[in-house]
């Protein structure tokens, strides 16, 4: 029995020796696994790879950033640079050899139109003319006469009557035929024609053709649009709620979302005092710069940002940023020595982009001093981040 007692001891520390040392050889096995593991995060780049790719370092830096009010509208015209164009009587069409795109002069001929009632005005106006010298010289008579108490007071003021009666006549045909385009002097000579031209009445591009040979049009009828482009305009639509902080001259950026990326610069000129009752939007009129230079069309929609104010920002330049995994992040120099460089990829927050520079709106642990890659990192990790607004 004591023999027993005295094997059971020895028996459970051996086992308690065994698990101890199994314990250390675990331990010492992961410490130095961690050890000899490379950090994921780090880089390292020879001098002739940095070199070579014509990386550059840099610091975080101060930019300003526009606080924009972000709005919607079309490129338009003052109204006086547009123009529709329709007859003052109807008539047919008999030649109209424009086509939408044509640019044309104040004065230049449009189309002809056709009708019979222009030989009868002009056969009435060359009646009246022809009975107004009469009319007026026995007007001129019966003032003398009822002057020299000859004739009666009747007599004069029914001389009296059918000259003004006639003049007035004969004014109002004038003026019909001048609308016309058609030559009262020509009339009053016997020259008559069927025929009427409508004239441009303002020098632009032809943006409308509503009609085509023998058609009949009346003065309600729109025959064609003309539209001058030299003074095109942005017309945007302003929420009410933000209307309070645009003012006159504030610099607007826009881009013609359909056909180009590219951002156009201008300028808020006149803000509107009312709110559209549907849309609760106010209209701001504003001026293009350099718009000689740029094809735009009358109609075209935009996308525009009205810059309010400016505000500090610490920031990168758009290359500093690069992506991976839709994260954004920098290279942070870590080390430097005789065989290169060490970088860490840091993950940032980002805002928006502007005249080169992207805004840093979370920085982690890095610091303002701290030296990252500012131009040629892309290629370590992803694809560049920030894009230029």
């Amino acid at each position: 029995m004591s023999r027993l007692l005295y094997i059971l001891p020895v028996t459970i520390l051996f086992l308690n020796l065994s698990a101890c040392g199994d314990s250390i050889e675990k331990n010492v096995g992961t410490s130095n696994s961690t050890d000899n593991e490379p950090n994921a995060n780090r880089i390292t780049i020879s001098k002739a790879q940095f070199d070579g790719e014509s990386m550059e370092l840099g610091h975080f830096s101060l930019q300003n950033f526009p606080v924009e009010v972000e709005v919607t509208g079309t490129i338009d015209v003052p109204p006086q640079n547009k123009a529709i164009v329709s007859a003052f009587i109807g008539g047919y069409i008999k030649r109209t050899p424009l086509l939408i795109g044509n640019k044309v002069k104040k004065g230049q001929p449009l189309l002809t139109l056709e009708n019979p009632e222009f030989v009868q005005m002009q056969q009435e106006y060359q009646e009246s003319f022809e009975q107004l010298s009469y009319l007026k010289s026995e007007f001129e008579r019966q003032k003398s006469l009822v002057a020299e108490q000859i004739t009666s007071q009747k007599n004069f003021l029914k001389a009296e009557s059918d000259y003004k009666r006639n003049l007035a006549r004969y004014n109002g045909f004038r003026e019909k035929l001048k609308m016309l385009n058609i030559s009262p002097e020509n009339v009053e000579k016997g020259i008559l024609v069927s025929e009427a031209t409508i004239f441009a009445p303002i020098d632009g591009s032809i943006t409308k053709v509503n009609v085509s040979k023998g058609m009949y049009v009346s003065p309600a009828d729109d025959i064609m649009e003309i539209v001058n482009t030299d003074h095109i305009h942005l017309e945007l639509s302003v929420f009410e709620k933000d209307i309070m902080n645009i003012k006159k001259d504030q610099k607007i950026r826009f881009k013609i979302s359909e056909a180009s990326t590219e951002y156009y610069e201008a300028e808020v000129y006149l803000v509107g005092t009312s709110i559209d009752a549907d849309s609760r939007t106010v209209k701001v009129h504003g001026h293009l710069h350099d718009d000689e230079n740029h094809n735009f069309a009358v109609g075209m929609f935009v996308e525009a940002a009205i810059i309010t104010s400016n505000k500090s920002i610490n920031a990168l330049p758009n290359e500093s940023i690069v992506i991976q995994d839709n994260n954004q992040y920098v290279l942070s120099l870590i080390s430097e020595g005789n065989e290169g460089y060490v970088f860490e990829t840091k993950a940032v927050g980002v805002g928006d982009s502007y005249n080169g520079y992207t805004a840093i709106t979370e920085m982690g642990d890095l610091k303002d001093s701290d030296q990252v890659i500012v131009k040629g990192g892309f290629n370590l990790l992803g694809e560049t981040g920030g894009s230029d607004h």
